[in-house]
């Protein structure tokens, strides 16, 4: 039996992880041995609703879980929470946002890779049929040359969870997963609730749009031979996602370098710089 324990239970990934295991039967080898949140409201709801236990503090369970799940709202405290677990080597889901600043996605980076941490996690989008075939059909030239493509998102810009940090990586990891983890550089123009983003790769751009207050995604590669795309929705990528997880947890291989895991961190930070500076921003490496 796997002990896992939840870290920021205040959003739906905590909900739904739970539901997949303890309701619905999606593994029978997982056992969740407890929870923790800053908020004890949303803790308290899980514990009526799952009958979890509720931790005192977030590093209550080192040495006592086979491997944890991050869902906390707030990025920054991603890294803080892991940190404790770190050390003993055992696999970890991160939430979106992986973290919120360069600096700490360089130390997290580097502590993980020492420890052999294995990790999964960012949004439940990339996981969606619509994203995963647009993903393929780049990478093949289904349609012929690639030459750019559309993706559509929200963005809450005003909240206590990191302002544009907190729903960003939505959109960010869509474009890293279809076209690159490593474009060049990025612009951001504002019209109203509307920030439309210019991605440029080497060979091609592409671009973004977050749109505040509208819980649509959309996703779309423009190529030779067509245009396609579409509006996509989550269903089964809740599940997907701990699968990921569990495989994990049996010893199997992580899907996506250190590196590439952090990428949409790097891609997050220079849109905020462009939406701050009017500019083109360069997008930033990893350096080690």
């Amino acid at each position: 039996m796997f002990r896992v324990a939840i870290l920021g239970c205040e959003n739906s990934h905590a909900n739904a992880f739970l539901k997949a295991v303890i309701n619905d039967k999606l593994v029978d080898d997982v056992e969740f041995v407890g929870i923790y949140s800053d908020d004890l409201e949303a803790s308290k709801k899980l514990q009526d609703e799952f009958g979890v236990k509720v931790a005192k503090s977030y590093d209550e369970f080192v040495g006592q879980v086979d491997g944890i799940i991050i869902t906390a709202r707030h990025g920054d405290n991603h890294y803080k929470y892991a940190k404790p677990y770190i050390e003993s080597g055992i696999p970890m889901f991160i939430d979106k946002p992986i973290t919120c600043t360069e600096e700490d996605a360089k130390v997290f980076m580097e502590e993980l890779i020492a420890h052999k941490v294995p990790v999964c996690g960012g949004t439940v989008c990339a996981l969606t049929d619509r994203v995963q075939k647009l993903k393929k059909a780049v990478k093949e030239e289904e349609y012929g040359k690639v030459f750019g493509g559309y993706l559509r998102a929200p963005i809450s810009m005003e909240n206590e969870y990191g302002g544009f940090f907190f729903y960003s990586q939505h959109l960010a990891q869509v474009l890293t997963e279809i076209f690159g983890c490593y474009p060049k550089s990025v612009r951001v123009y504002r019209n109203g609730d509307t920030y439309t983003c210019v991605v440029r790769y080497e060979e091609y751009d592409v671009t973004i749009a977050y749109v505040e207050g509208n819980y649509l995604y959309y996703a779309g590669i423009s190529c030779e031979k067509a245009y396609v795309g579409a509006e996509y929705d989550f269903g089964g990528c809740f599940e997907r996602e701990f699968m990921e997880f569990y495989d994990l947890l049996k010893g199997k291989g992580q899907h996506q370098s250190y590196k590439d895991f952090f990428a949409p961190v790097y891609v997050l930070n220079a849109i905020n710089r462009s939406l701050k500076s009017g500019l083109e921003e360069y997008v930033n490496k990893y350096e080690e």
